[in-house]
């Protein structure tokens, strides 16, 4: 499946932009004003007492800025980064080599902590609580622990799926943050710094638009104003005026709300294919030809928040806003009652709420 342009997971042209446009300080990060200020006192009584910072769990749907902070945590505390990912720690033995080689106040990222395999994890207990890595040496009845002090560092861990983290390991982390989604006033103001950064002349109007189409997310309103970018200067000899961002955003087919095909595909087969619902997870998925994790975690975050989508213990619904949206008519009587009768069969259990 071609990459949505309004997706807010991290696609390979978002590296170069958002690490030249990623702030190095607090006070330079637009938005999520009140983790802002509980990490700025956390850094600064940590920096007074010439301390590690807590170990800090950020989460909340992708694109939002988790990476970006820390970032900003490390560099704030003066501290050196390492970066890595959940799926990367394939075993203990990857783990232990990247602690190893921490010093002292430095700063360990790992992305998609919620991948952990459990292995992994028990690693990561005694170095999070007591700075101490636990090695086996030998095997059988002759094997013998030994535990080799560490210095004393900051994890600083990311998850779009809190839920998924295990009991043990969340409550490890002392300072726990959910970033959630933007306003269109912190859109703006992250378009206009970047548009600066860019070098890019955008109307206030067209700041404006591109803002309502972002999703409440950075990453997908820096990949729109590139687009917009691209589009002005070829088409408009740079001057991204309010009709050349309107023009280029049809052509991306990013609708007023930031709704892209992809999203309206969706809520249409729910419901011109499954009367509205519910229908189950899985079976969404395989409609779209798609993953039923793609679905949840791309899809379906904006799609709740804008109240075009429920979940219900028995799957997912559309709403009577989402009818409206696509210029669909209303269908009366219960969900699943009309139209073409198409239904999930017994072979698909209900869904739990949480899903």
């Amino acid at each position: 499946m071609a990459e949505r342009i309004v997706s807010s997971k991290a696609q390979a042209e978002d590296l170069a932009v958002e690490t030249s446009l990623r702030p190095r300080r607090l006070a330079d990060f637009v938005g999520q004003e009140k983790v802002k200020e509980a990490l700025g006192i956390a850094i600064a009584a940590a920096k007074l007492r010439g301390e590690a910072l807590d170990h800090v769990l950020l989460y909340g749907p992708p694109g939002l800025g988790k990476t970006t902070l820390a970032y900003i945590i490390a560099h704030e505390m003066a501290a050196q980064i390492r970066v890595t990912t959940g799926p990367a720690l394939e075993r203990p033995g990857d783990l232990a080599s990247l602690l190893s080689s921490l010093e002292k106040g430095d700063l360990l990222f790992i992305d998609e902590c919620h991948r952990l395999p459990r292995v992994v994890e028990e690693v990561l207990y005694p170095a999070m609580e007591d700075f101490a890595l636990d090695i086996v040496l030998g095997k059988g009845v002759g094997a013998r622990s030994v535990r080799l002090a560490i210095p004393p560092f900051t994890l600083v861990g990311a998850t779009t799926r809190f839920a998924m983290l295990s009991a043990p390991l969340r409550d490890r982390f002392g300072i726990i943050h959910r970033l959630d989604f933007y306003d269109q006033g912190a859109i703006g103001q992250i378009l206009r710094r970047n548009a600066r950064l860019l070098r890019v002349e955008v109307e206030e109007e067209a700041v404006a638009e591109l803002a309502r189409r972002a999703r409440g997310t950075p990453r997908v309103a820096n990949r729109l104003l590139k687009r917009v970018r691209d589009y002005a200067q070829v088409m408009a000899q740079g001057a991204a005026t309010t009709a050349v961002a309107l023009e280029a955003l049809s052509r991306l087919e990013v609708d007023e709300l930031g709704l892209d095909e992809g999203d309206r595909r969706l809520l249409r087969a729910i419901i011109e294919k499954f009367d509205g619902g519910p229908v189950g997870l899985e079976t969404i998925a395989a409609t779209l030809a798609d993953e039923a994790d793609t679905v949840m975690d791309i899809y379906e975050p904006y799609l709740l928040q804008l109240g075009f989508l429920q979940r219900t213990p028995r799957g997912r619904m559309a709403t009577p806003r989402a009818y409206e949206h696509l210029g669909l008519p209303l269908r009366e009587g219960p969900p699943g009652s009309g139209g073409s009768g198409m239904r999930e069969g017994p072979q698909q259990p209900p869904l739990p709420l949480e899903a």
